[in-house]
């Protein structure tokens, strides 16, 4: 790499290693990206690994369900973990009827009246595994807003992104897994004859885990961020469903301005939690100010969570900007590093900006005073939003 942006560097800053995926492919079309991932389960002959932090009882959970009995019942080992709180409203049924075709269920991060304040820390990672072949993550979750299922005769999908990843990271993610599943009650999962042997891949993109499930690596999630933005030389393109900014990260963004580097931003138009929108508005009219390039994303609501940085090094999956993500979330990404995959990023950026509208701050500033009331509010909750 002729670039800021190296293996060795990321790896002393995140405190991991890098591994290798033979192939990546990106999911940004919600119907497409699920269909993608149901024929792949289809295709499962010893092993799936499920971790969502919404699962709902939808028809895209039921449609999903249904297939994984399915492939229970044909003797595939199949294991899904879900975070109590984010699919709190599906119903007990639900999941029993999945225990009884032989689906291993178990809930992460569970309510407890020992300490109640805890149940703020979220499992919000999404993730998907296929007999160690083929690896699923993102921003995308099970139900119907997601898949479009409830859309398809009245308009759009979510937009969110995902990926396909296959070869030796694969590995590394479904080790994570067993380690999760194993904290939150589940049996060891023993499946060693999966193991993709391949780990030599002379022509493999190099790509990180950024799996984080404690403080300590969260310290780390945030410090591979901020490094990423202070050594971005030319560019920066930001996606981010929830942005509620620190006043480190609104320095830091300034900061890169301010050496030269084209920042962009693309947050939702509208968003499924307002509140958390009007927050992040709060900071905008500085930022703007900065020189930075804000986008209100039009259409369906913006889900997705990806970052850009010199076209060449890109982060995938579900970590937004925001406190939620940053300080008390179990969160999953993959950081690649390949000027290929990132030139796809780009275009998928470029893409998304057709369908925004850029906020220019003269107009900002004439806003209606019960926004900008809304805004000072609500920025005084933003570490809860």
């Amino acid at each position: 790499m002729t670039n800021t942006f190296m293996i060795h560097a990321i790896e002393r800053i995140f405190e991991g290693k890098f591994s290798l995926a033979s192939n990546i492919q990106l999911l940004w079309k919600g119907n497409e990206s699920f269909q993608t991932i149901f024929d792949t389960i289809r295709t499962a002959e010893k092993l799936i690994c499920l971790e969502f932090y919404i699962f709902r009882n939808d028809e895209t959970g039921t449609e999903l369900a249904k297939l994984l009995k399915q492939k229970s019942i044909e003797g595939i080992k199949v294991y899904l973990l879900y975070d109590h709180f984010g699919s709190f409203g599906t119903s007990r049924k639900f999941w029993k009827d999945m225990e009884d075709a032989g689906i291993k269920i178990r809930a992460s991060r569970p309510f407890k009246w020992t300490s109640p304040f805890n149940y703020v820390r979220r499992d919000h990672r999404k993730l998907i595994i296929v007999d160690n072949k083929k690896a699923f993550t993102g921003g995308l979750n099970i139900a119907n807003e997601y898949s479009g299922f409830h859309l398809r005769s009245k308009g759009k999908v979510w937009r969110d992104t995902g990926i396909m990843l296959e070869g030796p990271i694969v590995n590394e993610l479904f080790d994570a897994f067993r380690k999760w599943w194993y904290i939150w009650g589940g049996d060891p999962i023993e499946v060693s004859d999966l193991k993709i042997q391949n780990s030599n891949l002379k022509d493999g993109i190099p790509a990180i885990p950024i799996f984080v499930s404690s403080a300590k690596g969260r310290r780390r999630m945030r410090r591979l961020l901020y490094y990423s933005i202070n050594h971005a030389q030319k560019s920066i393109s930001l996606t981010t469903a929830y942005f509620t900014p620190s006043k480190r990260m609104v320095e830091t963004l300034e900061n890169a301005v301010n050496r030269g580097v084209k920042v962009r931003l693309i947050v939702p138009g509208i968003s499924d939690v307002p509140a958390a929108s009007y927050a992040g508005r709060a900071f905008f009219t500085r930022l703007l100010k900065a020189g930075i390039e804000i986008y209100y994303y039009i259409g369906e609501i913006l889900h997705a969570k990806t970052y850009i940085f010199d076209n060449c090094w890109s982060i995938i999956g579900s970590t937004n900007l925001d406190f939620q993500s940053l300080r008390y979330n179990d969160e999953g990404n993959v950081g690649i590093l390949d000027t290929d995959f990132t030139m796809k990023m780009n275009m998928i950026f470029e893409d998304d900006l057709k369908n925004s509208v850029k906020i220019n701050l003269d107009e900002w500033n004439k806003r209606p005073l019960k926004e900008k009331l809304k805004e000072y509010f609500f920025s005084f909750f933003r570490r809860r939003l």
